[in-house]
């Protein structure tokens, strides 16, 4: 297992997430997952860079692997998507991959799309990966469905096509995406059963198909400032249930969220200033048999985490690997 790096884009300004991946890449980390947003979870986090500019700009900048997470089929035409995803990984041999899913109204409302039910978007989902696919393979692809492709062909195009990841928060998700994507992308909390559960249901079915997990942790000083600051930033992500994929706007999910104390936070982010329970929770994930965690620290105080983490976590886990 490799850890890499989280670059929130709802929380930090481009500029500044590019200072802290050269950062996360000189203190040991050597992979980057990136979020693709159109506006932020809350209003208070405030920021919504668009990845596939900053991309570029990152892959040219480290030397470390990158991915995203993407809807397409909705705000992102899926040949449009190919065609990036091409150019970055022409551009930077094996070094982008792609994680694709069912999305949220909250960025591919923005079109004024009529937002579908969840089987639906799956559809839509393979759907887009199929052409995506097609269009890596340098077919002229001509298709009529849940989205409309005319005469379009790549051009250019990487040796070798990106990796294509199925984002999965069930484990229903995650054994469907095992018929057809290339691997899994999944979270890290503290509830390690559920997290089991979607790698379970995922590997079952490939059992040589690589996963990843996005762990959402809350690190800094002391214990009380690490929990403030997952609440002030994370906890309209911590409303139950699948209703946030259907609120419509930053607001709607403050607005939810006054309902979410610090303990729901608790229980959706791993939150400690202690290093070791940091390391211990990530040996749980290495008992899961993944090949990547992304680590994600939800408070604002990103130069600490990273350089403590360098300093103390990843030398720790090398030395229990």
């Amino acid at each position: 297992m490799t850890i890499g790096y989280h670059a929130s884009h709802e929380q930090f300004a481009p500029s500044e997430l590019l200072e802290y991946v050269q950062r996360a890449e000189a203190r040991g980390l050597d992979h980057c997952l990136a979020s693709d947003h159109f506006h932020p979870w809350s209003e208070r986090q405030g920021e919504s860079g668009h990845v596939w500019s900053w991309l570029g700009a990152a892959a040219q900048a480290t030397s470390m692997t990158f991915g995203t997470v993407n809807a397409p089929g909705y705000r992102y035409h899926p040949a449009v998507i190919a065609q990036a995803a091409a150019t970055l990984r022409e551009l930077h041999p094996e070094r982008f991959w792609l994680t694709v899913g069912s999305g949220q109204l909250l960025n591919e409302g923005i079109t004024g799309v009529d937002w579908p039910v969840k089987d639906e978007r799956n559809a839509r989902l393979q759907e887009c990966a199929d052409v995506m696919r097609r269009l890596w393979d340098g077919e002229e692809v001509t298709h009529q469905g849940r989205v409309t492709v005319e005469a379009a062909k790549l051009y250019s195009r990487p040796e070798t096509p990106p990796p294509l990841v199925g984002a999965a928060l069930s484990p229903e998700t995650a054994a469907w995406l095992a018929e057809w994507a290339d691997g899994l992308l999944t979270l890290g909390t503290p509830d390690h059963d559920a997290d089991a559960e979607r790698v379970r249901a995922f590997k079952e079915r490939a059992p040589d198909k690589p996963v990843y997990l996005k762990v959402q942790l809350a690190y800094d000083e002391t214990d009380e400032a690490a929990l403030e600051g997952a609440y002030d930033q994370w906890r309209t992500n911590c409303v139950p249930g699948p209703v946030t994929q259907q609120l419509r706007t930053p607001g709607d999910f403050d607005e939810l969220a006054e309902g979410v104390d610090r303990e729901q936070v608790e229980e959706n982010v791993r939150v400690s200033a202690d290093i070791d329970e940091h390391v211990a929770w990530l040996e749980a994930d290495f008992d899961l048999e993944v090949d990547r965690v992304y680590l994600h620290n939800v408070t604002t105080n990103q130069t600490a985490f990273v350089e403590d983490f360098g300093e103390h976590v990843l030398p720790a886990l090398e030395d229990e690997g």
